[in-house]
């Protein structure tokens, strides 16, 4: 038996083997490497909550009471971190925000027509008013909103 044989065996059980894990004293290394990957996975520096009460999908009914404008149109929209998005495929713009005390400031285009619209959300629900033009000229009404 030559001198490095039992050097090389020490020098080896020193080292992590997937054999090691197996273990005993492997089992408490394996589980607390588990644990801190665990939480460094799921640990963020932000919470993984809203940001915005009003964060979430709402659906958007807009009603035409003067002009020429179409009389409705329903659109499902996506409030994130107070600003107002649309992911749909209708050719509508939507952009703006809404505020902490729940008001609400937007525009709306599709094609030549635009309007500017604001309001407020409490509860589940919104209502405001908007005016804008189309190619036949100015329109205005309300717009409806209740979360989804």
């Amino acid at each position: 038996m030559s001198s490095e044989g039992p050097l090389q065996k020490t020098q080896a059980s020193h080292y992590l083997s997937p054999m090691n894990l197996l273990r005993p004293a492997g089992h408490t290394a394996f589980a607390i490497a588990f644990a801190a990957l665990a939480i460094a996975l799921v640990s963020s520096p932000e919470p993984a909550q809203a940001r915005s009460a009003f964060d979430g999908s709402w659906s958007i009914l807009i009603i035409t009471d003067q002009g020429e404008c179409d009389r409705a149109y329903r659109y499902g929209i996506r409030i994130v971190d107070g600003q107002i998005l649309y992911d749909g495929e209708a050719g509508v713009s939507f952009t703006g925000q809404v505020e902490r005390n729940g008001r609400v400031t937007a525009a709306v285009q599709r094609g030549q027509q635009s309007a500017t619209a604001n309001g407020r959300l409490a509860n589940g629900r919104g209502a405001g008013a908007w005016q804008g033009r189309s190619h036949t000229g100015a329109c205005a009404g309300k717009w409806e909103a209740e979360r989804r």
